[in-house]
Order: structure tokens, then sequence, then C-alpha cells
């Protein structure tokens, strides 16, 4: 089979579209499709500099590839930062793929740990929680995201970028919904161009499945081994039912990515809070005290 684009021989089906495509005529799709997500959402502006969160799996390292890529032609600059959670055995390989892969890009990249802004490594937060309700991914996610903002503050950057892709936001909206946290469903809409510190998604229209591929049919060196605690919640169990249902019913991630938008759109109108300083560290927040500070607090009371 031919690539619908040129004359080589087709390497991957997009079956929501019904093209077959070559890996060079492939991967400038990726690029194109990011590119035409950051210029419709005005998610990078001219002369920024971007803090790239990357992990060391194939989303962050994809993402770190492609805004390379696009920095070359594009008046913005890059700087790969990695969270150190402190999980022995894990972060420890990823650390290095990131270390090796920025310095054959030619990209500066810094890391911060947990222990280092929060006093606590993940696995010692895990120790002191009072029950399991309290996942893993809850803490992790609070005290990484307070992380990035230490980290783009630190180097001076005016913009997050992460890797998150289309299926993750349909994860999240999901485990969202299940656990009655309707709230943060305001904060999915793609515009951040109103907070102090944007943080944008260039993936965000694009499948999980094609992060894979793409980052495959470039040799990206990714970690390939899972973090040790991804299941604790539900998001697995998400992900496998939405990749069923797309396999039944080709294009539904799409569908249903559309329709996440307008129903973020309405909840960020209609839940809008001024956002004010955290009486105990000072970061923006939502309420007296911010939920890093609460749950640090909640953490070592125990």
């Amino acid at each position: 089979m031919k690539c619908d684009r040129c004359e080589n021989a087709a390497t991957y089906s997009r079956k929501y579209s019904g093209e077959s495509l070559c890996s060079e005529c492939f991967s400038n799709s990726i690029l194109r499709k990011a590119a035409k997500t950051i210029s419709k959402h005005n998610m990078i502006q001219n002369g920024e500099l971007v803090c790239v969160a990357v992990s060391g799996g194939k989303d962050s390292l994809a993402l770190l590839h492609v805004l390379s890529k696009m920095a070359e032609n594009h008046n913005f600059r890059i700087h790969a930062v990695t969270i150190d959670e402190g999980i022995p055995g894990y972060r420890e390989e990823a650390l290095d793929i990131v270390k090796n892969f920025c310095n054959s890009l030619g990209v500066s990249h810094s890391t911060y740990s947990y222990k280092d802004l929060f006093d606590l490594t993940l696995d010692e937060s895990l120790k002191m929680r009072e029950n399991e309700k309290t996942s893993s991914c809850s803490i992790c996610g609070t005290f990484r995201r307070r992380a990035m903002d230490h980290a783009a503050k630190d180097i001076g950057a005016d913009v997050i970028a992460t890797g998150h892709n289309l299926d993750d936001t349909l994860q999240t909206f999901l485990i969202n919904m299940t656990s009655g946290d309707t709230n943060k469903i305001g904060w999915m809409d793609p515009d951040t161009s109103e907070n102090s510190l944007r943080k944008i998604k260039p993936f965000c229209e694009i499948y999980e499945s094609e992060i894979v591929f793409y980052a495959f049919t470039n040799n990206l060196p990714f970690q390939t081994e899972p973090c040790p605690h991804m299941n604790e919640g539900i998001r697995t169990e998400i992900r496998e039912f939405l990749n069923r249902m797309e396999g039944s019913h080709s294009g539904i991630k799409n569908s249903m990515y559309k329709s996440i938008l307008r129903v973020s759109q309405i909840v960020k109108e209609s839940d809008y809070k001024e956002r004010i300083k955290c009486s105990n560290c000072g970061c923006e927040c939502t309420g007296n005290v911010c939920a890093v500070c609460k749950m640090i607090v909640d953490l070592k009371d125990r």
C-alpha cells in the first residue's frame, strides 16, 4: 500500500480519517497538527521561553522533539525540565534518558526534586497518607504542578508545555466526572491566556497511539518501564474502555474531545473564581490555602 501523500510505502493507517501514510508524511502531519493547535489557541508568542516538562516518557520526549524542530524556524526558545519525584529504581533511568536526549538536541535541561522543594519524596508521602483513598496520582499530580510552576519561574519561562495528548484529556474528564469533581472540568479549556503563567498542551488534539508511532518512527529513546503506582487509580481502566470504543467506532475520541471543550468552556464561564495568594506560601490559588500546602500539612500531621 502506498502513502496517500507521496509515492513511498505506507507504514501507518489513520483509521478515523481513512489515510495511509509513510513514516515521513506521518511525522510531518504530527508537526502540522501540533503547530495548528499552538496557533489556534495562541499558545506560544514571539520571543517567549517555553519550559517543556520532560519526564522521559514517549509523550514528553515527542513534544520536546517537535518543539525543538519548530523553534528552529520560529521566534521562541525552549528549556527542558524534569521533575524527580523520588521513586527508587524508576526515575533514575528516565533522568539519564532525558539528559542524553537534551544533549543530542542541544536543548538546555534542569532537574527539580520533590525532596528539595517539599522536603518529601513521593514514596515518603505515600507512607504518610492515612488511607488509600488519597491516590498516589493525586498526591504526585499536586506536587508536580507546583514543582513545574517553581521551575518555570526559576528559569524565567513565560509558558509551561506538557505532553498531554487527546486521550489524556478524555481520561481526565471521565475521572473528574466519576469523582464528582466538576469544578476541574473548567480548567480543561486549552486557552490559558488569562493565566499569569500559561500552561499549554500542544498534543491535546492528537491521539496517544499517534504519539507512540511518532516516537517509534523517529527512534526516540523513551522510558518503557511504567510508573510502579500507575494502576492505583482508575485511569488505566478508563484508557482501556476508550480504546475499545475507538476500536469499534473509529473517530469517537475526536467527537468526545469536541464535546468536552464545549462543556469545559461553559463550566469555566459559570464557575469563575478570582485567584488570590495562598496565605502560607504566597502562590496563586482560589482559596485561603493552596492545594500543595494543604496536602503537605495533612500528610505531616498524620
